[in-house]
Protein backbone atom coordinates (compact mmCIF):
# COMPACT_ATOMS: atom_id res chain seq x y z
CA UNK A 1 0.00 0.00 0.00
CA UNK A 2 1.76 3.33 -1.65
CA UNK A 3 0.62 6.51 -0.01
CA UNK A 4 0.10 9.28 -2.48
CA UNK A 5 -0.09 12.89 -1.66
CA UNK A 6 -3.27 14.11 -2.99
CA UNK A 7 -2.07 18.04 -2.00
CA UNK A 8 1.06 19.76 -0.52
CA UNK A 9 -1.21 21.96 1.70
CA UNK A 10 0.73 22.58 4.74
CA UNK A 11 -1.70 21.70 7.23
CA UNK A 12 -0.10 22.81 11.14
CA UNK A 13 -2.85 20.44 12.26
CA UNK A 14 -4.59 18.12 9.45
CA UNK A 15 -7.65 16.50 10.90
CA UNK A 16 -11.49 15.08 10.66
CA UNK A 17 -10.90 13.69 6.93
CA UNK A 18 -14.55 12.96 5.75
CA UNK A 19 -15.53 10.55 2.60
CA UNK A 20 -18.94 13.18 1.34
CA UNK A 21 -20.40 10.40 -1.12
CA UNK A 22 -23.06 13.06 -2.80
CA UNK A 23 -20.18 14.82 -4.37
CA UNK A 24 -17.38 12.41 -4.73
CA UNK A 25 -15.24 14.34 -2.51
CA UNK A 26 -12.77 14.05 0.32
CA UNK A 27 -13.03 16.82 2.66
CA UNK A 28 -11.03 17.41 5.83
CA UNK A 29 -9.44 20.65 7.61
CA UNK A 30 -6.41 22.56 9.43
CA UNK A 31 -7.46 23.05 12.34
CA UNK A 32 -5.27 25.82 13.83
CA UNK A 33 -5.74 27.50 10.21
CA UNK A 34 -9.52 27.32 10.04
CA UNK A 35 -9.45 25.96 6.89
CA UNK A 36 -11.43 23.50 4.97
CA UNK A 37 -10.55 21.32 2.10
CA UNK A 38 -12.25 19.26 -0.56
CA UNK A 39 -10.54 17.03 -2.93
CA UNK A 40 -12.85 15.79 -5.56
CA UNK A 41 -11.76 11.99 -6.70
CA UNK A 42 -13.08 12.07 -10.22
CA UNK A 43 -11.15 15.18 -11.64
CA UNK A 44 -8.67 15.46 -8.98
CA UNK A 45 -9.31 19.24 -8.52
CA UNK A 46 -8.82 20.99 -5.06
CA UNK A 47 -10.74 23.90 -3.22
CA UNK A 48 -10.72 25.28 0.11
CA UNK A 49 -12.27 28.12 2.36
CA UNK A 50 -10.89 29.67 5.50
CA UNK A 51 -12.97 30.67 8.71
CA UNK A 52 -11.92 32.84 11.38
CA UNK A 53 -12.12 30.34 13.86
CA UNK A 54 -10.23 26.69 14.89
CA UNK A 55 -12.12 24.24 12.58
CA UNK A 56 -11.77 20.71 14.05
CA UNK A 57 -14.64 18.64 12.33
CA UNK A 58 -15.83 18.53 8.67
CA UNK A 59 -18.99 15.89 8.19
CA UNK A 60 -22.35 15.50 6.60
CA UNK A 61 -25.40 17.26 7.07
CA UNK A 62 -28.68 17.32 4.28
CA UNK A 63 -28.83 18.27 1.17
CA UNK A 64 -25.50 20.67 0.43
CA UNK A 65 -24.65 21.40 4.18
CA UNK A 66 -21.83 20.45 5.81
CA UNK A 67 -21.68 20.17 9.60
CA UNK A 68 -18.42 21.81 11.01
CA UNK A 69 -17.05 22.49 14.36
CA UNK A 70 -15.87 25.65 14.84
CA UNK A 71 -14.56 26.74 18.31
CA UNK A 72 -16.92 25.60 20.42
CA UNK A 73 -20.05 26.33 17.96
CA UNK A 74 -21.56 24.07 15.84
CA UNK A 75 -22.51 25.29 12.44
CA UNK A 76 -23.99 24.26 9.11
CA UNK A 77 -22.02 25.20 5.96
CA UNK A 78 -23.90 25.38 2.63
CA UNK A 79 -21.30 24.49 -0.07
CA UNK A 80 -23.30 26.03 -3.26
CA UNK A 81 -24.21 29.23 -1.14
CA UNK A 82 -21.29 29.71 1.52
CA UNK A 83 -23.64 30.69 3.69
CA UNK A 84 -22.99 29.48 7.52
CA UNK A 85 -25.73 29.36 9.86
CA UNK A 86 -25.27 28.60 13.71
CA UNK A 87 -26.90 25.76 14.78
CA UNK A 88 -25.53 25.58 18.45
CA UNK A 89 -22.80 27.14 21.45
CA UNK A 90 -21.28 25.06 23.87
CA UNK A 91 -21.05 26.94 27.09
CA UNK A 92 -17.38 26.62 27.80
CA UNK A 93 -15.26 28.25 30.40
CA UNK A 94 -11.44 28.70 31.29
CA UNK A 95 -10.81 25.14 31.19
CA UNK A 96 -12.52 24.06 28.19
CA UNK A 97 -11.12 26.04 25.00
CA UNK A 98 -12.21 24.41 21.71
CA UNK A 99 -13.99 21.04 20.20
CA UNK A 100 -12.03 18.08 18.59
CA UNK A 101 -12.63 15.11 16.77
CA UNK A 102 -15.90 13.81 16.37
CA UNK A 103 -18.33 11.56 14.29
CA UNK A 104 -22.15 10.52 13.58
CA UNK A 105 -23.81 7.44 15.23
CA UNK A 106 -26.14 5.44 12.81
CA UNK A 107 -29.37 7.70 14.00
CA UNK A 108 -27.81 11.26 12.76
CA UNK A 109 -26.45 12.02 16.54
CA UNK A 110 -22.98 13.63 16.56
CA UNK A 111 -20.49 12.58 19.28
CA UNK A 112 -18.01 15.11 19.72
CA UNK A 113 -15.21 15.86 22.15
CA UNK A 114 -13.68 18.80 24.10
CA UNK A 115 -10.42 20.44 24.50
CA UNK A 116 -8.38 22.03 26.62
CA UNK A 117 -5.69 24.11 24.41
CA UNK A 118 -3.15 23.54 26.96
CA UNK A 119 -3.75 19.65 27.24
CA UNK A 120 -4.79 19.76 30.84
CA UNK A 121 -5.65 16.92 31.92
CA UNK A 122 -8.81 15.35 32.57
CA UNK A 123 -9.96 18.72 31.41
CA UNK A 124 -12.38 17.40 28.40
CA UNK A 125 -15.82 15.42 27.90
CA UNK A 126 -17.29 13.40 24.90
CA UNK A 127 -20.97 14.34 24.14
CA UNK A 128 -23.78 13.76 21.87
CA UNK A 129 -25.52 16.20 19.88
CA UNK A 130 -29.33 15.35 18.55
CA UNK A 131 -31.75 16.81 16.66
CA UNK A 132 -32.99 18.81 19.26
CA UNK A 133 -28.96 20.50 19.07
CA UNK A 134 -28.37 19.76 23.17
CA UNK A 135 -25.64 18.83 24.45
CA UNK A 136 -25.45 15.05 26.69
CA UNK A 137 -21.83 14.10 28.08
CA UNK A 138 -21.12 10.60 27.95
CA UNK A 139 -17.63 10.82 29.14
CA UNK A 140 -15.99 12.81 31.07
CA UNK A 141 -12.47 13.04 32.64
CA UNK A 142 -10.76 13.58 28.81
CA UNK A 143 -7.37 14.80 27.89
CA UNK A 144 -7.18 14.92 23.80
CA UNK A 145 -10.89 13.24 23.08
CA UNK A 146 -10.13 11.59 19.34
CA UNK A 147 -10.96 8.43 17.40
CA UNK A 148 -14.38 7.14 17.20
CA UNK A 149 -16.16 4.06 15.19
CA UNK A 150 -18.86 2.03 15.99
CA UNK A 151 -19.45 -1.99 14.62
CA UNK A 152 -21.40 -2.50 11.52
CA UNK A 153 -23.94 -4.36 13.82
CA UNK A 154 -24.16 -0.82 16.04
CA UNK A 155 -23.66 -2.97 19.48
CA UNK A 156 -20.11 -1.55 19.79
CA UNK A 157 -18.42 1.76 20.10
CA UNK A 158 -15.25 2.14 19.82
CA UNK A 159 -13.01 5.39 21.34
CA UNK A 160 -9.79 6.75 21.95
CA UNK A 161 -8.54 9.03 24.38
CA UNK A 162 -5.18 9.79 23.00
CA UNK A 163 -2.74 10.09 25.99
CA UNK A 164 -4.34 6.71 27.39
CA UNK A 165 -2.94 4.97 24.74
CA UNK A 166 -6.08 3.21 24.76
CA UNK A 167 -8.95 2.08 22.32
CA UNK A 168 -11.88 1.54 24.52
CA UNK A 169 -15.13 -0.77 23.56
CA UNK A 170 -18.43 0.73 24.82
CA UNK A 171 -21.46 -1.08 24.69
CA UNK A 172 -23.81 1.10 22.58
CA UNK A 173 -27.48 1.61 22.97
CA UNK A 174 -28.83 3.54 19.94
CA UNK A 175 -32.29 3.80 21.14
CA UNK A 176 -31.22 5.27 24.25
CA UNK A 177 -28.25 7.50 22.98
CA UNK A 178 -26.16 5.88 25.64
CA UNK A 179 -22.66 3.92 26.16
CA UNK A 180 -21.52 1.36 29.02
CA UNK A 181 -17.85 0.45 29.55
CA UNK A 182 -17.01 -2.62 27.79
CA UNK A 183 -13.50 -3.48 28.26
CA UNK A 184 -9.60 -1.83 26.89
CA UNK A 185 -9.78 -3.66 23.64
CA UNK A 186 -6.20 -1.81 22.84
CA UNK A 187 -3.01 -0.77 24.47
CA UNK A 188 -0.66 1.54 21.96
CA UNK A 189 2.87 0.73 22.92
CA UNK A 190 4.23 4.24 23.22
CA UNK A 191 7.16 3.53 21.19
CA UNK A 192 4.35 3.19 18.34
CA UNK A 193 3.35 6.91 18.81
CA UNK A 194 -0.26 7.75 20.42
CA UNK A 195 -3.69 6.94 19.05
CA UNK A 196 -5.23 9.44 17.08
CA UNK A 197 -8.24 9.30 14.67
CA UNK A 198 -9.54 5.82 13.17
CA UNK A 199 -11.79 4.43 10.99
CA UNK A 200 -13.06 0.98 10.98
CA UNK A 201 -13.32 -1.60 7.73
CA UNK A 202 -15.79 -4.12 6.92
CA UNK A 203 -13.86 -7.24 9.05
CA UNK A 204 -14.29 -5.03 11.78
CA UNK A 205 -10.73 -4.36 12.24
CA UNK A 206 -9.72 -0.46 13.10
CA UNK A 207 -7.22 1.78 11.37
CA UNK A 208 -5.83 4.22 13.52
CA UNK A 209 -3.55 7.07 12.83
CA UNK A 210 -0.71 6.77 15.05
CA UNK A 211 0.69 10.50 16.38
CA UNK A 212 4.25 10.03 16.49
CA UNK A 213 4.07 6.62 14.59
CA UNK A 214 4.72 7.50 11.73
CA UNK A 215 1.67 5.36 9.61
CA UNK A 216 -1.81 4.30 9.84
CA UNK A 217 -1.62 1.00 12.05
CA UNK A 218 -4.54 -1.86 11.37
CA UNK A 219 -5.35 -3.61 14.69
CA UNK A 220 -7.83 -6.21 15.25
CA UNK A 221 -9.60 -4.89 18.47
CA UNK A 222 -10.79 -8.68 18.68
CA UNK A 223 -6.98 -9.73 19.65
CA UNK A 224 -5.45 -6.44 20.27
CA UNK A 225 -3.05 -7.28 17.89
CA UNK A 226 -1.51 -4.99 14.84
CA UNK A 227 -1.84 -6.83 11.26
CA UNK A 228 -1.61 -4.31 8.89
CA UNK A 229 0.39 -0.54 8.51
CA UNK A 230 0.71 2.17 6.13
CA UNK A 231 4.02 3.67 6.45
CA UNK A 232 3.82 7.75 6.17
CA UNK A 233 6.93 9.74 5.37
CA UNK A 234 5.92 11.88 8.59
CA UNK A 235 5.83 11.21 12.08
CA UNK A 236 2.58 13.12 13.08
CA UNK A 237 -0.19 11.23 11.48
CA UNK A 238 -3.34 12.56 12.90
CA UNK A 239 -6.62 10.54 11.07
CA UNK A 240 -8.30 8.74 8.46
CA UNK A 241 -10.90 7.50 6.57
CA UNK A 242 -12.44 5.05 3.76
CA UNK A 243 -13.85 6.65 0.98
CA UNK A 244 -13.75 6.27 -2.92
CA UNK A 245 -16.16 4.72 -5.44
CA UNK A 246 -15.62 1.28 -3.88
CA UNK A 247 -14.76 2.56 0.00
CA UNK A 248 -11.49 1.30 -0.74
CA UNK A 249 -9.52 3.99 -0.27
CA UNK A 250 -8.26 5.85 2.33
CA UNK A 251 -7.62 9.51 2.98
CA UNK A 252 -5.06 10.36 5.79
CA UNK A 253 -4.08 13.83 7.40
CA UNK A 254 -1.06 14.95 9.27
CA UNK A 255 0.17 17.57 11.28
CA UNK A 256 3.40 19.89 11.40
CA UNK A 257 2.91 21.10 14.79
CA UNK A 258 5.28 19.90 17.78
CA UNK A 259 7.74 19.47 14.98
CA UNK A 260 11.57 21.54 15.20
CA UNK A 261 12.89 22.93 12.02
CA UNK A 262 15.35 20.67 12.13
CA UNK A 263 12.32 18.11 12.47
CA UNK A 264 10.61 19.30 9.27
CA UNK A 265 14.05 19.42 7.18
CA UNK A 266 13.99 15.35 8.06
CA UNK A 267 10.43 15.06 6.83
CA UNK A 268 9.18 18.09 5.00
CA UNK A 269 6.50 16.33 3.80
CA UNK A 270 4.32 17.20 7.35
CA UNK A 271 1.16 18.59 7.18
CA UNK A 272 0.07 16.71 3.53
CA UNK A 273 -3.00 14.97 2.98
CA UNK A 274 -2.44 11.46 1.25
CA UNK A 275 -4.46 8.83 -0.43
CA UNK A 276 -3.84 4.85 0.12
CA UNK A 277 -5.94 2.08 -2.20
CA UNK A 278 -6.38 -0.40 0.03
CA UNK A 279 -7.24 -4.74 0.01
CA UNK A 280 -10.03 -3.80 2.28
CA UNK A 281 -13.64 -1.54 2.13
CA UNK A 282 -14.87 0.75 5.12
CA UNK A 283 -18.45 2.50 5.35
CA UNK A 284 -20.28 5.17 4.48
CA UNK A 285 -20.30 7.72 7.37
CA UNK A 286 -23.27 8.61 8.66
CA UNK A 287 -24.32 11.97 8.07
CA UNK A 288 -26.21 14.28 10.75
CA UNK A 289 -29.76 14.56 11.13
CA UNK A 290 -30.91 17.85 12.29
CA UNK A 291 -34.55 17.18 11.58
Amino acid sequence: MEPKIILNCNCYLGESPYWHNRSNSFFWVDIDGGILYKYHMATKKTKHWKFNHKLSLVIEGENDNLVLALDLKIASFHLITGELKWLSKFKGNDIVHRFNDGKCDVKGTLWIGTLNKNFKSNSGSLYSIGKEMKFKKQIDNLTVSNGIAWTENNKIMYFIDSPTQQVKAYNYDSKNNEITFHKIAIQVPKELGSPDGMAIDKNGNLWIAHYGGHGVFCWDPKKGEIIDKISLPVPNVTSCCFGGKNLDHILITSAKENLSKKDIGKFPLSGNTFIVKTNTQGFLPNKFKAD
